[in-house]
């Protein structure tokens, strides 16, 4: 039976993304924001840079949390039942600072393909407009890559500041999640979110991305989690899940993942940023 509503299903097909979806409670999500602040607390520099990457390698609550029943059975619903973890990243928006994600296709630079994976937003804070929750431009899911402008803007929260330029903002929408709530949306869709003007953390632990196991990595190398169903295909690298906090094995596993990771979101760019 179907996670999902008929109605849910309706709004992924024709917009490109469905939101809010409960997950959590208002509890749940408290705990899981201790958690990340207990990591930056006891160790300052691991979740920084390219460091927000794959948290769930390295932390036994980020690796139930991507492994949660109830988003699996949503993501389900999208790409069927073999369903890979292709990766995680914790998007943390600091109050009053000018932090923000450019107008963007997470399939430009990703490698994924095809396209038959979704990328799960779950909000640990809420996500408001005050607080620079995304926006989406429904419908562009259906379109083909746009073209988009490397900027390296060192407020960008994005890899190479990448960025679809001309984006027609009336016709986008916030996409607006209580802590607990999360969003599911389409490789193709065009996204981005504004600066954290509220006097707190605005934080999103993003599943980037759930994939079918028939998706390859066609730009490089991912290390891959079996989340539900078998793979058939076996493109990827498989990893076990962790159990331990920082566990010395799995930080070492943590950062080839995000090496790899590196080279594929710099694949021929001219330089690298921060993440």
């Amino acid at each position: 039976m179907p996670f999902l509503s008929s109605k849910q299903l309706g709004q992924y097909e024709d917009c490109g993304y469905v939101a809010p979806i409960d997950i959590l409670s208002s509890e749940e999500a408290v705990r899981i924001r201790e958690e990340i602040e207990y990591i930056e607390n006891k160790w300052p520099d691991e979740l920084s840079g390219i460091g927000r990457n794959n948290i769930h390698f390295i932390s036994p609550v980020f690796d139930q949390l991507t492994h949660h029943r109830k988003i699996l059975d949503a993501v389900e619903d999208i790409i069927g039942q073999n369903i890979l973890v292709g990766g995680t990243t914790l998007f943390i928006k600091e109050p009053d600072k000018n932090a923000f994600v450019s107008w963007h296709q997470d399939a430009k630079y990703i490698g994924f393909e095809p396209h038959n994976w979704v990328t799960a937003w779950l909000a640990i804070t809420d996500s408001n407009e005050e607080n620079g929750c995304m926006r989406m431009w429904s419908g562009t899911h259906k379109e083909k890559i746009k073209e988009h402008k490397d900027t390296f803007d060192q407020d960008n929260l994005l890899t190479r500041g990448q960025a679809v330029q001309n984006v027609p903002i009336k016709k986008t929408a916030p996409n607006v999640l209580r802590a607990g709530q999360m969003s599911l949306h389409h490789p193709l869709i065009v996204h981005g979110s504004g600066p954290n003007k509220s006097k707190d953390r605005r934080i999103g632990f993003v599943i980037q991305s759930y994939i079918g196991a028939n998706v390859e990595q066609v730009i490089g190398k991912v290390y891959v989690q079996q989340a539900r169903g078998v793979d058939p295909f076996k493109y990827h690298e498989h990893t076990k899940r962790t159990i331990k906090l920082m566990n010395g094995d799995d930080v070492d596993l943590r950062n080839k993942a995000n090496d790899e990771l590196s080279k594929i979101f710099y694949h021929k760019a001219g330089k690298k940023g921060k993440y």
